[in-house]
């Protein structure tokens, strides 16, 4: 489906399993879109707990092409988090998903553009997490997320690990840094990324659902 998200429209894979809990919005990470495999198995696992899951591209296909010759744009967290509110406030308006808690799910600059995303509609996201993720990239908005959030790194991806520990300390929301034993940066180790899955999925049906209450 096309998806409102601000001044543009951008394509977005929406699964909505019945009696679902709660929606997962995801922010793909650098250079990758709706299509990134590792994105879209997380997504199955969201969607067997029994939540909604939304996959969108956050750029244009003419910005999708810009972006492959200088990769300026994937590193733009404000206009990847503004592209994150315009569709956070759509989903608000669906009548599929406008009646369920709304959490994110950012991987690498996309994890910074949900944490500026989730300080942006902090009465509406209820929930953040954050695979690989460069929450650094978010800068002072750190510190206005309300929602509980995850960041999962792998072992063997030490710089990422340690941003992710000084962004930690910075977020004033409950939180919780996991290293996934083995894993590298993009989890592509056997079971890395079912570890990711199956922690994501605790995470969003242990939190969403509690604010609905």
């Amino acid at each position: 489906m096309m998806l409102d998200a601000g001044d543009v429209r951008l394509e977005a894979d929406v699964v909505v399993p019945e009696g679902a809990v709660g929606v997962v919005l995801f922010a793909h990470g650098s250079g990758s879109s709706r299509h990134s495999p590792r994105n879209r198995a997380v997504a199955e696992e969201l969607n067997r707990r029994g939540l909604a899951t939304v996959l969108m591209d956050l750029l244009t296909a003419d910005e999708d092409r810009v972006d492959e010759v200088d990769g300026r744009l994937r590193f733009d967290i404000g206009l990847l988090s503004d592209r994150l509110v315009g569709a956070i406030d759509r989903l608000g308006t669906e009548p599929t998903t406008a009646n369920l808690p709304i959490g994110l799910f950012g991987a690498s600059t996309g994890g910074a553009a949900a944490l500026v995303a989730a300080a942006t509609r902090p009465d509406v996201v209820r929930a953040v997490v954050s695979r690989g993720g460069r929450p650094d990239l978010a800068g002072p908005a750190l510190t206005q997320v309300r929602a509980p959030t995850l960041l999962i790194v792998g072992e063997h991806d030490p710089k990422v690990a340690d941003l992710n520990q000084q962004a930690q300390h910075v977020l004033t929301a409950p939180s919780e840094l996991r290293i996934v034993p083995g894993a590298s940066h993009l989890f592509e180790e056997p079971g890395a990324l079912e570890e990711v899955a199956a922690q994501a999925a605790d995470w969003f049906t242990g939190t969403l659902p509690r604010s609905m209450s």
